[in-house]
């Protein structure tokens, strides 16, 4: 089937974004890993496993409407030093993903591709109820019970 370009090009972009997330979230799940943070390690590394099944969706989307996914492109890749940074950057960068979600499915309901559209709105409700939401947690109880104790919490 060959679908609108402009759809495709949208797709790509996204692509490229669930790329770098899962880049992102791979170094950082590492990084937790490395400094014995069992607990944040398991969780990233489960959101990272999240992007990889977004990513998936999309390019069987973009070869579906007859696309070409681009895999070699990312977005802004941001590596945080410390716990707290990490979180920060990770839920900017789920904040920018959703942000950019919203207008694809706006794009897709505008020339009338609603498959496209419903997939989306799955990642978006992935990206805004289960990825961001969490993130925001764990910076509310860093900010809660102080950075000494919510890291003891991570530990293993």
């Amino acid at each position: 089937m060959q679908g609108n370009t402009k759809v495709i090009t949208a797709l790509n972009e996204l692509l490229a974004a669930e790329l770098t997330s899962i880049d992102q979230y791979f170094v950082h799940s590492q990084m937790y890993d490395n400094w014995g943070y069992t607990k944040l390690f398991v969780r990233i590394d489960h959101e990272r496993g999240d992007e990889i099944g977004h990513a998936t969706r999309l390019i069987a989307r973009i070869l579906f409407l007859g696309g070409t996914p681009n895999v070699a492109a990312r977005t802004a890749l941001r590596i945080g030093g410390d716990v707290p940074a990490m979180l920060k950057n990770d839920l900017i960068t789920e904040i920018e993903v959703a942000e950019a979600l919203k207008k694809v499915i706006a794009l897709c309901e505008s020339v009338q591709d609603y498959v496209t559209r419903g997939m989306l709105v799955q990642l978006l409700d992935d990206t805004e109820q289960d990825h961001a939401h969490w993130l925001e947690q764990q910076l509310g109880l860093i900010e809660a019970l102080g950075l000494p104790n919510y890291l003891q919490l991570q530990a293993s």
